[in-house]
């Protein structure tokens, strides 16, 4: 009896494809694996047999969509991480495509199971002085204290995404002048970022501290394996608490390591660098991304609203001056 192919394809498209023809990085295959175990299991569970027994013809489409409804519903996941999942899916189908002509069919039927459109809201961002009372709590005569002021003082010069912060290696940074650091960011595309003599110097200290090869993480745990990003959420909360005892505004702020990028963007607008700037500095491969990031505080749209002419009038304008109108408004 010939074996099915699932196995192997499985394989192939994780070593193969994603690998060698993609590049892809190292967290993207990594959150591909987690979606396909995710899907797998559940796939399993609705047809009662164990994932070792699934045949290829078993993925279909329906399945894909239950899958999703499941992960919104069941898990309470974002509409953001749905789509994320479905295109992890949407991968390997695509994939499966080019290998197996003859399964087309079931492959196109799954490439077409849309993407979901989150309701876009104005981001909350942090202005210069909660970023600065958030910096302010870690307790930079421990050592975890003196990493965490350095990771997010980081976020908050380089607008890094956390992953690429975590990634950083000594070997990547220049400290000397002009001081820079080399950022690896999604699908492994790298930039470039300036740095503050002040992130130079907690940089620094902080290798002084805790000496780490040139090619190995520098924010690691207590433990000396690299930090996580959800370690560092629960830390930020942390942080974020006792920093709403000094500056209450942000108990009405949801914040994230993710809120320091978008904060760098926003204090950029605001300082007048061109967002063609920004966008570079931020990595961004669309403008429009970069336009979303970077929303106009209150205090540039004060500025804006303050350089527009105000209509000249001495008064409200008065419906007398077309008494025809007034009644026409009498016969309703």
């Amino acid at each position: 009896m010939k074996s099915d192919p699932l196995p192997q394809l499985l394989r192939m498209f994780f070593t193969d494809w994603m690998v060698q023809q993609r590049n892809a990085s190292v967290h993207t295959i990594k959150s591909y694996r987690d979606t396909w175990r995710l899907f797998l299991r559940f796939v399993a569970a609705r047809r009662g047999k164990p994932v070792v027994r699934l045949a290829l013809s078993e993925l279909t489409a329906a399945e894909v969509i239950a899958f999703l409804h499941d992960l919104e519903i069941e898990r309470g996941d974002t509409i953001g991480t749905r789509n994320c999942r479905l295109a992890a899916l949407r991968s390997f189908f695509g994939f499966l495509a080019t290998r197996e002509p003859e399964l087309m069919a079931q492959c196109a039927e799954v490439l077409n199971v849309p993407t979901k459109k989150a309701p876009i809201r104005a981001p909350d961002y942090l202005e210069p002085e909660e970023v600065q009372a958030i910096l302010a709590q870690p307790d930079r005569s421990t050592l975890i204290g003196q990493r965490d002021h350095t990771l997010l003082s980081l976020l908050y010069n380089t607008g890094a995404r956390i992953q690429e912060a975590l990634d950083l290696c000594a070997q990547d940074i220049r400290f000397d002048a002009p001081a820079c650091v080399r950022l690896y960011g999604k699908g492994r595309k790298e930039r470039i970022s300036p740095l503050w003599p002040e992130t130079v110097a907690l940089l620094k200290s902080l290798l002084e501290r805790t000496p780490r090869p040139v090619d190995a993480p520098l924010f690691v745990n207590r433990y000396g394996k690299p930090l996580s990003a959800s370690g560092v959420r629960f830390k930020l909360a942390e942080y974020v608490r006792a920093a709403e005892k000094i500056t209450p505004t942000l108990a009405a702020k949801q914040v994230t390591p993710h809120s320091f990028r978008h904060a760098t963007a926003v204090h950029l607008v605001a300082a007048g660098v061109d967002v063609t700037v920004i966008r570079s500095w931020l990595g961004h491969v669309s403008l429009e991304t970069t336009n979303h990031y970077a929303q106009a505080n209150l205090e540039t749209k004060r500025k804006a609203l303050e350089r527009v002419e105000r209509p000249k009038t001495d008064g409200p304008p008065s419906w007398r001056r077309d008494q025809s109108v007034l009644d026409w408004l009498d016969t309703l």
